[in-house]
């Protein structure tokens, strides 16, 4: 089955999710491979079998050889145990999932693999380059590129919101979100890829520690009952995706170019993963 096919399928059978981007009026009904909205606007499912819903070019640092180098390091399991954690904080249940920021895909199709209970579940992104890679990707997920403080979908349609290290807009998560929904959100620990960031930067350097507890009380804010289980572990690095694990992380960003070059030759046997999991409730 072609991309759009597949895309076109799914949309058909879910598209009570979706709202036209225009006037936010829910869609009305498919005609061919074009979602119509009750005043007539129109938005197509491109070949990719994907939505684009943003009418403008946005510019992210997480360019194609980023991507690409993400996707290699998370198929060979890096974010495993990170997927383990949002599987437990998820109700068993088949659910509507919806991926905030799903990045190139990977995490998201891991997780609706090891739920096997045939969720619906909708991933999206700002960077089309991102969405691009994940609609490559064998796995039940509809991609589509929005932006989270516009989300086009509509009110109460997702039961569980899930994000692994993306922004939040909560106040568009419970727009979305169904009575009783769930969000999980995955936010670094102190320990996240520590060796990483010792190599990387002085110690005189802010970038050399991490701390995320401003995230996490934010999180707690919004949700005072909420939940957190920290995730650590070590992941043994292959040998072969050691420059990509330097280069699929925001870390070499604000790294000296020296720096970046010097770390490409001294690969590391391990790096430890160490994040919390928030849960709504």
């Amino acid at each position: 089955m072609k991309k759009i096919e597949k895309g076109t399928q799914f949309v058909t059978r879910n598209l009570a999710l979706f709202r036209c981007n225009v006037d936010h009026l829910p869609y009305d009904y498919i005609e061919g491979t074009s979602l119509v909205c009750a005043a007539g606007h129109r938005l197509d499912i491109n070949k990719k079998g994907s939505l684009v819903f943003l009418n403008h070019a946005v510019n992210t640092e997480y360019d194609d050889a980023m991507l690409v180098s993400r996707r290699k390091v998370l198929t060979a399991g890096l974010f495993d145990g990170i997927v383990a954690g949002m599987q437990r904080a998820l109700p068993t249940e088949k659910l509507r999932i919806l991926d905030v920021g799903t990045g190139e895909g990977t995490p998201f199709a891991k997780l609706l693999a090891a739920r096997a209970t045939q969720d619906i579940g909708v991933g999206f992104d700002i960077s089309k380059a991102g969405v691009n890679l994940a609609t490559q990707l064998d796995t039940s997920a509809f991609f589509a590129v929005a932006d989270l403080a516009q989300l086009p979908f509509n009110d109460a349609v997702f039961d569980a919101v899930v994000e692994f290290f993306s922004p939040s807009a909560y106040e568009e998560f419970n727009r979305v979100l169904a009575p009783n929904g769930t969000i999980v959100k995955i936010v670094p620990a102190s320990g996240y890829l520590h060796e990483l960031r010792e190599l990387l930067y002085p110690v005189e350097s802010p970038n050399h520690t991490y701390d995320n507890s401003r995230v996490v009380e934010l999180f707690k804010q919004h949700y005072p009952a909420a939940t957190v289980e920290q995730v650590t572990y070590e992941w043994i690095i292959p040998s072969d995706l050691w420059v990509d694990l330097l280069h699929m992380t925001p870390l070499h960003w604000g790294a000296r170019p020296e720096a970046q070059t010097a770390a490409e030759t001294q690969p590391l046997p391990k790096v430890t993963v160490d994040v919390m999991v928030l849960k709504s409730k």
